[in-house]
């Protein structure tokens, strides 16, 4: 199903779709350059950097319809530490009206950058807050918290003697996360008793891409939770190695609300092997085709992918490909409409942001930003359907995969009758 060549085509794509990605590169000009070595502090460089970068990459170039030189001019002479310069590129981008320009402070762009490195290291749990306790809400399978049997709906009291009541979820995390070998002293409450557990930090892979066999009707149903990881193309070809036997595919991208997008035009590559997967128009209204490789193999399994509202960027990247190319049927709920495209920056001082540098068209040239791409088959969930523990868009893809079987059989055996020799 799968062989070496394959592997090394859809490499050498990843590979091209960053470059066409790299088109967008920053040049500061030498009026920007010389604010940026006039500035008297770091957070004035900080500030004037991210300015400066706003102006001459984001895709909208009126950006947004003002004078971009009015925030140099208004918040510069008032920057007197990195929290003022923190505090003056958000308002400057909350500007652009524009939700996915954003701007990170070191904390979060670090915590971006394990997203996507698909590691972090530490001991493999999930918290949350609830009611000002930091609650262990998950725990991942062949973790170090796992083999130290800590359990969903421990709270968590102290971290190495402090008392964290009241800390922010950040700064929880940040206590327990460290270098790889290094112990952490977990005080904990379950029920009504105390425990105490000294746990040895370790990479912890985060997956983004898991499988299973609907055993009854043999299809399989692989969810991709995220197209943020590096690592998503490599575990997407595991899950279709394991399913292989099975005559269908249900891809759930339901809740996926996108990553990067190289991810989606490898993983559209497997099912097609020519034509545009994705148009990329850049500031100055130029277009540029990603398109399919030549390969000697693609997925030909009946497919259909389950969307929802939540589904987003990348995954309707994706998704529109499919649909345009005839190559599954879309069931489920309208998707969310991000049709933009994000270059992440990285800044000095460990800052970062993500900048919107492009919008994107689907195969057949559809514009779906703020629009969403609707489903061939609409069906809801409910909140009911999930008190009940029912899955009306799942079952409806199962029926859907298996008439596209029964009709392909259909077909196989009424051209083999025709292909029959005649004996007279």
């Amino acid at each position: 199903m799968f062989n070496n060549k394959r592997i090394y085509i859809l490499s050498g794509l990843m590979i091209f779709v960053f470059m066409i990605c790299l088109v967008f590169v920053f040049r500061t000009n030498i009026e920007d350059a010389y604010y940026i070595h006039m500035a008297k502090n770091d957070g004035q460089k900080l500030f004037l950097r991210a300015w400066a970068l706003t102006k001459e990459e984001y895709y909208d170039k009126t950006l947004n319809h003002q004078e971009w030189s009015y925030w140099r001019k208004r918040y510069v002479p008032n920057i007197k530490t990195m929290d003022d310069s923190y505090i003056a590129i958000d308002s400057m981008l909350e500007s652009l009206d524009d939700p996915y320009t954003r701007f990170m402070n070191p904390y979060d762009f670090e915590d971006q950058n394990i997203n996507i490195d698909a590691k972090v290291y530490g001991i493999g749990i999930n918290i949350s807050d609830i009611g000002g306790r930091t609650v262990i809400v998950n725990v991942i399978e062949d973790t170090p918290a796992s083999k130290a049997k800590l359990e969903k709906g421990d709270i968590i009291l102290k971290i190495n003697d402090k008392d964290v009541k009241g800390f922010k979820l950040r700064d929880v995390a940040q206590l327990v996360r460290g270098p790889v070998g290094t112990k952490v002293k977990l005080e904990l409450q379950r029920d009504e008793d105390k425990l105490t557990k000294t746990i040895v930090r370790n990479e912890i892979k985060i997956k983004t891409v898991s499988h299973d066999i609907i055993e009854k009707e043999n299809i399989a149903h692989i969810t991709i939770t995220s197209f943020l990881s590096e690592e998503l193309p490599e575990e997407f070809i595991q899950a279709l190695y394991a399913t292989e036997d099975t005559k269908g595919l249900i891809l759930d991208l339901r809740g996926n609300t996108g990553g990067l997008l190289p991810n989606a035009v490898v993983l559209a590559n497997m099912f097609l092997d020519n034509g545009t997967i994705v148009s990329i128009v850049d500031r100055n209204g130029k277009k540029s085709d990603i398109k399919a490789v030549e390969n000697n193999f693609y997925i030909s399994k009946p497919t259909v992918i389950l969307i929802n509202e939540g589904s987003a960027s990348a995954s309707e990247i994706f998704s529109g490909a499919m649909k345009d190319y005839h190559k599954a049927e879309l069931i489920g709920e309208k998707t969310f409409g991000k049709g933009l495209v994000q270059k992440v920056e990285k800044l000095p001082y460990k800052a970062g942001m993500n900048i919107t540098i492009a919008k994107y068209l689907t195969p057949s040239g559809t514009d779906i930003n703020k629009i969403g791409i609707t489903p061939d088959f609409e069906v809801e969930y409910t909140k009911e359907d999930y008190i009940k523990n029912r899955d009306p868009q799942l079952d409806k893809a199962i029926a859907v995969i298996n008439n596209k079987v029964r009709l392909a059989t259909i077909y196989k055996k009424m051209f083999s009758e025709d292909m029959e020799p005649i004996h007279p």
